[in-house]
């Protein structure tokens, strides 16, 4: 059974030439994903997730973010685009962890 959060959070772009859209995860859920996923843990701290926003679904990896203390969510252009979304949106968000198989 997958580990399942839900919040909402503003979508961002990242500063400089790559055009990165983030979403950060609030405090109070990215400490719950630390504890309940410790050992689904990845490179850099990362773990893999199914994200959904505005009906679209895409699977991805949740960065820890040492400045803000939480994870960051990258959201690609084709889910923008396909969600109709941008920079400075405030979006409901549903991710999912999978168990260690």
């Amino acid at each position: 059974m997958p580990l399942k959060y839900a919040f909402t959070a503003r979508l961002w772009l990242y500063p400089g030439e790559a055009g990165w859209h983030f979403l950060t995860v609030p405090p109070e859920v990215s400490d719950e994903i630390r504890e309940d996923a410790a050992t689904l843990r990845r490179g850099f701290g990362s773990i893999r997730i199914t994200a959904v926003i505005a009906g679209h679904r895409w699977s991805t990896s949740l960065f820890p973010d040492s400045q803000s203390g939480s994870y960051l969510l990258p959201v690609k252009k084709a889910v923008r685009t396909a969600a109709g979304i941008k920079a400075g949106d405030q979006l409901r968000v549903q991710l999912e962890v999978p168990e260690a198989g």
